[in-house]
């Protein structure tokens, strides 16, 4: 991953954060109306299920980046979840949100541009069959089992390139059902305010064929 441009954005200031979010979550309700984007209609749940647990990830993909700006495919993306809402807390991290219903990816097309958002991009396509996005981290929300998640966007990854899977409980079957070209380095525990359930990152990576997976909890 190349070093960050002299004058990069880092982290967008917090009072225009929370603006961009709260008029995000206006659009994400209003579209809902007509378009079901997600099931949860109450603007308050959204806020906690939707933006609070995608705000878990923006913490570890900082530690990751160590300063570096990012280049960030969400697949399964949906309403732009958690794609829309890491474009917003961070303006150097370039994010692309795939889905195949046509209507979530215009309607995350509509977030870029009534927010202004230049660095949120939306695909309508099927990702296995999309060209390399070359991305530093693919990542997904509650989109898919480990194997189908990593088999459909390995073209995807950027050399040194990794995946993140957001999930509930830790899957350990589904950690176990890893072919032995992908490894899981790492399993964290996120932390998400006012929601009573569990969730965890899943960091993975591409290794030489033959070496086993293995998760290291956090």
């Amino acid at each position: 991953m190349p070093p960050p441009e002299s004058g990069a954005s880092s982290a967008r200031d917090g009072a225009e954060r929370e603006a961009l979010l709260e008029r995000y979550l206006a659009l994400l309700s209003h579209w809902n109306k007509v378009y079901n984007l997600t099931a949860v209609r109450d603007p308050a749940q959204m806020r906690t299920q939707h933006v609070a647990d995608s705000e878990s990830i923006v913490g570890p993909l900082e530690r990751h980046a160590a300063g570096r700006p990012l280049k960030i495919l969400d697949v399964g993306s949906g309403g732009g979840l958690p794609g829309v809402v890491l474009a917003i807390h961070r303006p150097d991290w370039d994010v692309t949100c795939v889905d195949t219903v046509a209507k979530k990816a215009g309607f995350i097309r509509q977030v870029a541009l009534e927010l202004g958002l230049p660095n949120l991009h939306a695909e309508h396509a099927r990702v296995e069959q999309l060209q390399s996005a070359r991305a530093d981290v693919v990542t997904s929300r509650a989109f898919a089992s480990l194997v189908d998640f990593c088999t459909w966007t390995q073209h995807h990854l950027a050399p040194r390139g990794v995946w993140l899977a957001m999930k509930g409980k830790h899957p350990h079957d589904e950690v176990s059902a890893l072919p032995p070209d992908v490894t899981v380095f790492h399993v964290e525990q996120l932390q998400v305010p006012n929601l009573d359930a569990e969730r965890c990152a899943i960091w993975m990576k591409p290794t030489a064929a033959g070496t086993d997976a293995t998760a290291q909890s956090a």
